[in-house]
């Protein structure tokens, strides 16, 4: 199996790093494009994998092409590399936005296709990708491209349907927990934490929280319910949030984010 990859920014650099450290694909196997002379070389010297001079070169050498390029790049490469597709490539799209069909009037009606939503924790293992097929993939091809995204973290196939969904929920979500760390460690600097000290205190919250409820199967809220005391501090805090719109905030973001990749 021969993998490429046209674009090699930070996602794109994280996905490889996780298929490399698997030992799924060996650095031999692989193959990287890139605009600038100086990403090739480090695609190279600090990846170790072979460096494309341009995208076609990329389909001459492998067999599964992940397209790795920004949303208002990706007609432009799909355009340039449309004459060197192979029948038995399987592409992969990163690009939120972009419809397998889509997709295919660029690539071609008999074309492999795949999108996927990863997110930035792929930069340390513990992604989140969302992916769905084409007709022409089939369930082995399926399984060994999902096979590949667990190699930098979960994958879930899901109906195309619901793809911009996983861009709100997982693929921008980094975003938004960011925030909120950022939030509870300003006010513990408030209350006169260290900022340093807060930070880590704050993520390994939110680390454990996310790590608990997958790990036991519960629901959110019968976790919370097992934090908040009667007349405690946890239920006071929550009664604030409530009242300051939390919830709300949340999802009218996240439906916005929805909004906004279903237009890209």
């Amino acid at each position: 199996m021969k993998v490429g990859f046209i674009g090699c920014g930070n996602m794109a650099k994280a996905m490889i790093h996780g298929m490399l450290g698997s030992k799924k694909v060996q650095p031999q196997e692989m193959i990287a494009s890139a605009k600038s002379e100086k990403t090739r070389e480090a695609i190279s010297s600090q990846i170790g994998i072979r460096a494309a001079k341009t995208n076609t070169e990329v389909l001459e050498f492998a067999d599964i092409v992940f397209l790795a390029v920004k949303p208002q790049y990706l007609e432009a490469v799909l355009t340039e590399i449309r004459g060197a597709v192979r029948p038995f490539q399987v592409f992969v799209s990163l690009a939120p936005g972009k419809t397998l069909d889509w997709l295919s009037q660029r690539l071609g009606s008999e074309t492999k296709l795949i999108r996927t939503m990863p997110n930035t924790p792929a930069m340390v293992g513990a992604g989140m990708t969302g992916l769905c097929v084409n007709s022409r993939v089939t369930e082995s091809e399926t399984s060994l491209v999902c096979e590949l995204c667990n190699t930098f973290g979960r994958t879930e196939v899901v109906p195309e349907a619901l793809i911009d969904v996983v861009v709100g929920v997982s693929g921008s979500s980094p975003a938004y927990v960011f925030l909120f760390l950022e939030a509870m460690a300003d006010a513990a600097v408030a209350d006169g934490m260290p900022r340093a000290q807060a930070y880590e205190f704050a993520a390994q919250a939110v680390m454990g929280s996310a790590k608990l409820m997958l790990e036991t199967g519960k629901h959110p809220g019968e976790l919370k319910d097992m934090v908040c005391s009667p007349a405690g501090t946890t239920i006071e805090a929550v009664r604030v949030l409530e009242e300051k719109g939390f919830r709300s905030a949340v999802i009218e973001a996240q439906k916005a984010c929805v909004k906004k990749a279903k237009g890209l």
